[in-house]
């Protein structure tokens, strides 16, 4: 019990001269001081990632070196710090759907497709609203009694009253938005004797993050580009795409090679973008001027997990002095 109450005492000690000194030398002997191992653990990273970014300079600048030569943190400290260099990005005041799309950067989705709809829910508050029932602990008492609650869904940001409702998540102390974030690029719809026609939709979250995403690439890169979403790849130009999670690169390099692909995995594309550099001798001299194709595609498992870094890595960039 001694020994606890020491260990605590040691934490609570640190705890409380790091509130006072942020960035304060921590001597081995203070952190060997703490004897849980998962506490003294999570004192190491923090202290790694303060004394990182300061090394770094800025924060996007440790999140580059941090992809360009290995993550030396646990995944929550980079999408933490995403979440924190995204929210820089947002436009002021922020526009609530760009808000939305803007957690695609730090947080999996899990993607549903109904109706020739593509709609996001964050796979965390999915888990949770299926455990509580949508009813918080009284719906966690129902399910262990096995009580089924009447079956509720999570509404689409757009609807009426769902922009307040996004601000309340966003604020609440566990930020987990509630809110399903329409994907879809183009409805199409029938107007009858075999006539269908597709128009865009107006409130797709890939317009924001398509910005988001050009936005990114200035920031971290300093290369000013445009990209937009688009319905397909048709292009005779195409020399260089990038995937923007695992699942759209082996699509993009199978689709480029020439690689019969099947329907399956077809269907699980979630958004199509073209970028474009304003200045073309950015670019690497044999691509220069030509477009880049980007995607972002779900899992078999029907989940999004973006990956953001591939565009700070892969992009056909001039080598600079």
């Amino acid at each position: 019990m001694a020994l606890v109450a020491d260990s605590c005492r040691a934490e609570t000690a640190l705890h409380r001269r790091l509130q006072q000194e942020p960035m304060r030398e921590v001597a081995a002997p203070e952190l060997a001081a703490i004897a849980d191992p998962d506490a003294r653990e999570n004192y190491r990273h923090l202290l790694s990632l303060r004394d990182g970014v300061q090394a770094a300079g800025s924060l996007q600048a440790w999140v580059i070196a941090q992809f360009s030569y290995g993550v030396t943190v646990p995944p929550l400290f980079i999408d933490l710090a995403l979440q924190a260099i995204v929210a820089g990005m947002l436009d002021e005041p922020p526009d609530v759907l760009q808000a939305r799309a803007a957690e695609l950067f730090f947080r999996t989705q899990r993607l549903s497709f109904e109706q020739g709809r593509v709609l996001a829910a964050d796979l965390e508050t999915l888990e949770e609203f299926r455990q509580s029932q949508g009813l918080g602990e009284l719906g966690r008492l129902m399910a262990q009694a096995q009580v089924k609650a009447l079956p509720a869904q999570l509404p689409v940001l757009g609807q009426p009253d769902t922009e307040s409702r996004y601000w309340r998540d966003a604020t609440s102390p566990h930020f987990r938005s509630s809110l399903l974030l329409d994907l879809t690029q183009e409805i199409s719809t029938d107007v009858g004797h075999g006539v269908h026609f597709k128009l865009g939709n107006a409130r797709s979250g890939l317009k924001p993050l398509a910005v988001l995403l050009g936005r990114w690439v200035r920031q971290l890169l300093g290369a000013e580009v445009r990209i937009m979403p688009v319905p397909r790849i048709d292009d005779a130009r195409w020399r260089w795409h990038v995937g923007l999670d695992v699942e759209a690169t082996a699509l993009l390099n199978d689709l480029y090679a020439g690689t019969l692909v099947d329907g399956e995995r077809l269907a699980r594309i979630v958004g199509l973008f073209r970028l474009e550099f304003a200045n073309a001798a950015e670019m690497r001299a044999d691509v220069a001027g030509v477009p880049v194709y980007l995607a972002l595609m779900a899992n078999p498992q029907g989940q999004l997990r973006m990956k953001p870094q591939n565009l700070l890595l892969n992009l056909p960039l001039a080598a600079r002095s």
